[in-house]
């Protein structure tokens, strides 16, 4: 999709819904489900707790209110003198006032500390009224981090959170234009402090007592606690009191001051067992939250409520993520309800946890930042500096807030973004799906496979059993040396310790898949060694085939051309390439086939007489295929990417035509908004109205550029060449005993008789013998098995048949021991003896990887008596 095309939200909204429907999909967290029809995600229950301050004289509620009364004085007049940066500095104290005792008595140290520089800067002469005024007007530029960025958007430099680091800036901004009036509000500030050392230093907050009863509650006994808060000060006062209570050595704390190292160090800290040494409370700030899994963990009290709506919702979802296993999750809210700031928040909180009960559904905690998108809850929190002005916030939000309003949020995303659609009307089609891919999946028994014939082509043994936790041992010196740098990322009592099981990954082992380092380091190793012999080519022998042939695996590639011309198409760009076998039979016609036919060939004991003259003949074959690979293959996916590209054209033309539309309108209307506020006084508009306007000019060349690149594109597309892999030359087998393996009558009478045998246990049988059944069924042209039996009760048997005249020995081959190994108990080994008599006797085996004993010929070999012991009849 180009860029340009979504440039707005009018744009978006107006995108046609055939047009969505090709490049979005929405779930929500609500409607994700297991395929037991289970939730994956679990209920959420918020419950605000309300806490009274203390009374008297010197008390925290006497505190407040010297707090508010300073507050409602500075700004209120800095509101009134648009003192942008003194109004911030106002807030600051209202929100740490919500937040604990010793974030306030931090705060007013800080704001001391600035207003005596000042001081002593004028009273020096350094600093002239003048000068004093220039400097209050750049601090209006500071940016209010807490409520222009979210959480997880905020940085941290020297050791400080962002939003720190921009608040103690802001404690420098005053309203004062002269001495006097500096050494007034010095004077207050001094008091205020006074008062707030002898409210915390006797150790007693209500608050911190309120969030102590929680921990005690039998409810929660012997569980772990994470505790939030905006600020790292009041992160240092919650860590020295539990520390000071004896909780020493089981608290973790995470802040933006911290690297990841240090992060990661603490959650380990906080996810290990507390009889193994671990933490039971975690206190975090916002900033520290981002990226950390807590899963572990299902109790979170917020102990201070972010003013920012997307803060908020961030909080609420930190331990409902995927892989949460307690159902529910407990969000735990601490506000001094009888506070005017209180009552706002816990009118808040109520009503979401309210509405959730009613709409039955915890959607209401993702979308709070939808619901107050246009609304700010700082204006809220600014009002309820007054009594009047709390309740009247608080009535705002309770008339906002409401279940209608949830739902037009929901009904509005729906059109904006497709249905949802109720997943669990799709378990059905989804659970066939996945019914189908447990007959494609490569683990266990092809990297089993893998493993057990590379590790001797490097010289490596292998101690232990495949088949549950085993060892890599060098042969050789140095055997080992390409694979310890892969092997030394885990924990060390994990290196070495390997499994092909992910079973087995818990018992400390590493689970060897694609993907993972040290599997991927083996078949790095692997390639890079034999992939000369690879295309030297090789002889194998294919017991099916009457006459040789060539097979190739190649990669064939689609690109788009360069064209300096286009910024975009500066360089060559590889759009699709695809791995494909090619089968080239005497008479030199190529045609395309499935790669798994290398996995049906066994390895040939040199060049026989009659395949001599065809094997002369390879140069040419190779070149023939080459030709074919691009001219048919990789041209035909070039001209399938050129085709609907061609055709989609209009459309897109008039989408990016529509995209720049919208996004000049609403420009235009951002300048005007800019212009207002530039006009108002707010610098900060007046670096983003430049903006505005430079980009107002590059639009009309953006837009014939962007219609230029649309057009020139398909021009671009072309086949891109092929890369062979491997060669091999098959040639049909001279050993009699193989010839009797692979009679055609017999394994028809094979096949008749295990279908028989399961239909009359009522089953509905599909033959998967040959690569046309095996696809109409859903799956590879080789699927390793030959028959896909569905019986009663939804039991599904993968049934490799084999057919003997009379009796003797079977042979299996590698990709049906290999699906073996995958399907267990699944795979039934049927084999039909006598099939030449009139009394064909069939003895079926459950799970052949694990009961019987083979050995290697080509393919695997089970003789007769293994059969019949553990055979069923």
């Amino acid at each position: 999709m180009e860029p340009e095309v979504l440039s707005t939200d009018i744009a978006f909204s107006v995108y046609p819904k055939h047009a969505r429907d090709v490049h979005f999909i929405r779930r929500t967290k609500e409607e994700m489900v297991r395929y037991d029809g289970t939730r994956i995600y679990p209920e959420r229950i918020s419950d605000t707790l309300s806490y009274d301050l203390s009374k008297g004289e010197i008390s925290e509620q006497a505190l407040y209110d010297a707090t508010t009364r300073y507050i409602q004085t500075y700004y209120n007049k800095a509101r009134m003198l648009n003192r942008a940066a003194a109004c911030f500095a106002m807030s600051i104290f209202q929100r740490r006032l919500a937040s604990s005792t010793y974030a306030l008595l931090s705060s007013f140290k800080r704001r001391l500390a600035k207003l005596d520089e000042i001081i002593d800067d004028i009273q020096a002469g350094r600093i002239t009224p003048e000068k004093l005024a220039a400097m209050q007007r750049k601090l209006d530029d500071i940016e209010d981090v807490s409520f222009s960025k979210t959480a997880d958007e905020e940085t941290s430099e020297d050791d400080q959170e962002e939003h720190d680091a921009a608040e103690g800036k802001a404690l420098g901004g005053t309203i004062a234009a002269n001495l006097a009036d500096l050494e007034v509000e010095r004077m207050q500030v001094r008091e205020l402090l006074d008062l707030a050392q002898k409210v915390y230093y006797p150790g007693e907050e209500s608050k911190f007592e309120k969030l102590l009863g929680v921990f005690q509650d039998p409810k929660s006994k012997n569980e772990k606690f994470i505790i939030f808060t905006e600020y790292r000060d009041t992160l240092v006062f919650l860590v020295r009191r539990l520390e000071g209570l004896g909780y020493t050595g089981r608290v973790a704390q995470i802040h933006g001051g911290m690297d990841y190292h240090e992060r990661d160090e603490q959650v380990e800290f906080f996810r290990k067992p507390e009889e193994e040494g671990g933490a039971r409370y975690l206190v975090a700030t916002d900033a520290a939250g981002e990226g950390i899994n807590l899963q572990f963990c299902w109790i979170m009290i917020n102990y201070d409520i972010p003013w920012n709506p997307a803060r908020l919702e961030q909080r609420m979802g930190r331990i409902h993520r995927y892989g949460q296993e307690h159902d529910p999750v407990l969000i735990i809210n601490l506000v001094a309800g009888k506070t005017r700031e209180g009552r706002v928040l816990k009118t808040l909180l109520d009503k979401l946890e309210k509405i959730r009960k009613e709409l039955r559904s915890d959607k209401v905690f993702d979308v709070i930042g939808r619901v107050f998108e246009d609304i700010s809850i700082k204006e809220y929190m600014e009002k309820a500096i007054t009594d009047e002005g709390a309740g009247e916030a608080a009535n705002a939000i309770e008339g906002l807030l409401t279940e209608e309003q949830i739902r037009a949020i929901e009904e509005r995303e729906r059109i904006l973004y497709g249905e949802g659609g109720d997943i669990r009307k799709e378990l059905a089609r989804l659970q066939d799906t996945l019914s189908q891919e447990i007959y494609c999946r490569l683990l266990p028994g092809y990297v089993r496979g893998f493993v057990q014939k590379a590790t001797p082509l490097m010289h490596i043994g292998i101690e232990g059993d495949l088949d549950t936790i085993f060892s890599f041992r060098a042969l050789q010196s140095g055997a080992l040396d390409g694979l310890w740098p892969s092997m030394e990322k885990y924990p060390e009592p994990k290196q070495n310790r390997l499994t092909v099981y992910r079973s087995h990954e818990k018992e400390n082992a590493i689970f060897l898949h694609p993907g993972e380092p040290v599997f991927d380091a083996l078949c790095q190793y692997i390639c890079g060694k034999f992939e000369p012999l690879a295309l030297k080519g090789g002889v194998f022998v294919d017991p099916s085939a009457q006459r040789p042939c060539f097979f190739h695996l190649a990669l064939v590639k689609v690109e788009r051309k360069a064209d300096p011309a286009l910024k975009p198409f500066a360089e060559n760009e590889l759009l699709e390439y695809r791995l494909v076998g090619l089968k080239q039979e005497q008479d030199g016609q190529v045609e395309e086939c499935p790669i798994e036919c290398l996995l049906l060939l066994r390895g040939g004991q040199g060049l026989p007489p009659s395949s001599i003259r065809f094997a002369t003949t390879v140069k040419e074959a190779i070149e023939s295929a080459r030709v074919h690979a691009i001219g048919t293959i990789a041209a035909s996916l070039a001209e399938e990417r050129k085709r609907s590209l061609i055709n989609s054209l209009p459309e897109r033309e008039t989408f990016i035509r529509q995209g720049y539309d919208y996004q000049e309108a609403e420009l235009g209307a951002r300048r005007a908004e800019l212009s207002e506020k530039v006009r108002a006084g707010e610098a900060w508009a007046k670096q983003e109205l430049v903006r505005v306007k430079e980009r107002q000019r590059q639009l009309f060349q953006l837009r014939e550029e962007a219609l230029t690149v649309l057009n020139r594109e398909p021009e671009l597309i072309d086949p891109a060449g092929v890369e062979f892999l491997v060669h091999a030359l098959a040639v049909p087998s001279s050993n009699p005993e193989d010839r009797m393996q692979q009679d055609q009558v017999i394994e028809e009478i094979a096949i008749r008789v295990a279908c028989l045998y399961e239909e009359g246990s009522e089953a509905i049988v599909k033959n998967v013998s040959n690569p046309y059944l095996a696809r109409k069924a859903g799956l590879l042209d080789w699927p390793g098995f030959d028959l896909l039996s569905i019986r009663k009760g939804g039991e599904e048997r993968a049934i490799e048949v084999k057919g003997r005249a009379q009796v003797g020995d079977i042979e299996i081959s590698e990709n049906e021991w290999a699906k073996a190994c995958n399907l267990r108990d699944r795979y039934w080994l049927y084999v039909v003896y006598n099939c030449a008599s009139a009394n064909p006797r069939l003895v079926r085996i459950q799970d052949p990887f694990g009961k019987l004993v083979v050995r290697a010929k080509g393919g695997m070999i089970i003789e007769e008596r293994e059969i019949f012991g553990a055979g069923e009849t």
